[in-house]
């Protein structure tokens, strides 16, 4: 049988509160006993000081104790002198018969004390000076207290009473019984109270673990909306959060999935659409196999070899298998020889192409001259395909603080601001209707996203002063 983690918690708790209180409890009795001995010894010692004086006046009178040797009773009548008065027996009382009650003093005095009736008398001792034993109770510890007796400033005796050891009599035990039930009650009370607290705080600490449990259990099937309440800020609830955020990135990434492979299968289905229409209509003899028909034939394969290579260049960066051949190089000279190549197709255009760039050796960095080439010619492809003609594009190249900082910049139309951190996903292109005239499969900007985190850069999109959009990279410069 499997005891829930409920049942344990609970378990655990009332353990340790009960092991606490039940402690608590034996202590508190011991402490009980053992301080009501104590106090019982002490009352009894209020009237050792009464005796003690008793003993000094006879003394005074007699000049010795030889009188207590010749007549031990005079011993209990100074005992029953020093001790307090009982009180008298009520008038109505009947006595049993035969029975007389005790008196120390017949006519004067009521029943013997509840001290003498405890054999308090046969616990006093009364030593000389030399320490010899006058009234012999028996061996006296060497630790025991005892009362000087003084006759002129001069110690004459010593007087004292043995401690109890045990509590014998019955209105005592009875207190202490009392007491110890009531200790056992009220421990008893607690321990019920703790299991009931014990039981709602398990319940209350497992809740949300339930609720992850079964929040687990449907994102384990699919169901990546679940979300659990988040209702404390302690570790149950940071866990909950962290819960939340995992199901919010697995449905992200599977909506990101599925719109990935409709991207992937329109990019793929248009090109290949293409070429079987054109295909079958040579076959059917519509259209003749003329240089114009195969160039458009050439065209498309050419269009869905890009978009293969592309896809594969992805794939092999999200595994870490892309390749970096990565040398000391000058990032002024490549970009130089970049722009010079594209200059011609920008100014068929009517594109202003305008570089800033500083002479050579002025931009070292650490990359792979082939990387690095494919990066910038991504976008200066996309400038030329979505800057207006009469624009213009800027290219500035400078390094700050060691680092190589390179700016591309183009003329209207521009993107708007909400799309700017879209712009490096892959497959995301401005269009909504993906006309493949004005451009690609929108795959250029997120190799280039991939290029440059590779090269330990950055590459961020902001609104250009153009009209256009500002693409800004920024790679670490080494020294040459």
């Amino acid at each position: 049988m499997k005891t829930s983690i409920t049942h344990k918690l609970f378990l655990v708790i009332l353990t340790a509160a009960g092991l606490a209180v039940i402690s608590s409890a034996l202590i508190m009795q011991w402490s009980l006993s053992r301080g009501f001995l104590k106090f019982i010894n002490e009352m009894e010692k209020t009237g050792i000081s009464r005796l003690a004086a008793e003993l000094e006046g006879s003394y005074r009178t007699e000049r010795n104790w030889e009188f207590l040797r010749r007549d031990p009773a005079r011993w209990r009548q100074l005992v029953a002198a020093a001790l307090p008065q009982a009180p008298p027996q009520p008038p109505e009382e009947k006595q049993p018969a035969g029975s007389q009650p005790e008196r120390f003093d017949e006519g004067k005095r009521g029943p013997l004390p509840p001290h003498l009736a405890r054999h308090f008398d046969q616990r006093l001792f009364l030593l000389d000076a030399d320490r010899k034993s006058l009234i012999d109770q028996g061996e006296v510890p060497v630790d025991n207290a005892m009362t000087p007796l003084l006759y002129q400033g001069t110690v004459v005796g010593y007087l004292g009473l043995l401690p109890r050891t045990n509590i014998t009599d019955a209105p005592h035990q009875r207190f202490l019984r009392e007491q110890k039930s009531a200790f056992a009650l009220v421990a008893g009370a607690v321990v019920l109270l703790s299991a009931l607290l014990s039981l709602l705080l398990a319940r209350r600490l497992v809740r949300p673990l339930g609720e992850l449990t079964n929040a687990t259990h449907q994102l384990t099937a699919g169901s990546f909306t679940v979300r659990v309440p988040v209702n404390s800020q302690d570790e149950l609830g940071q866990l909950a959060s962290d819960f939340n955020s995992l199901a919010l990135a697995l449905e992200k990434s599977e909506l990101t999935r599925r719109q990935w492979v409709a991207d992937i299968s329109h990019e793929l289905r248009t090109p290949l659409a293409i070429l079987r229409g054109e295909i079958e209509a040579l076959q059917d003899g519509i259209r003749q196999p003329t240089h114009k028909n195969i160039a458009s034939l050439h065209d498309e394969v050419q269009r869905l070899g890009r978009l293969v290579d592309d896809l594969y260049q992805l794939s092999l960066s999200d595994v870490g298998a892309l390749t970096y051949r990565k040398t000391g190089l000058d990032l002024a000279e490549l970009l130089a020889g970049i722009i010079a190549h594209y200059r011609p197709e920008f100014f068929s255009k009517g594109i202003l192409l305008e570089a800033d760039i500083p002479e050579t050796g002025g931009a070292a960095v650490f990359g792979d001259k082939e990387r690095l080439r494919q990066l910038f010619a991504n976008l200066l492809d996309n400038s030329l395909k979505y800057t207006d003609a009469c624009g213009t594009l800027q290219i500035v190249l400078r390094t700050i603080d060691g680092v190589v900082v390179v700016d591309v910049k183009d003329s209207a139309p521009g993107v708007h601001p909400s799309e700017l951190e879209r712009l490096f996903e892959r497959l995301y292109r401005v269009e909504s209707s993906r006309n493949r005239s004005t451009g690609g499969a929108g795959l250029g900007l997120a190799i280039c996203h991939n290029i440059v985190e590779a090269h330990g850069g950055s590459i961020t999109a902001e609104i250009s002063p153009l009209g256009g959009l500002w693409i800004r990279i920024e790679l670490p410069g080494v020294v040459v």
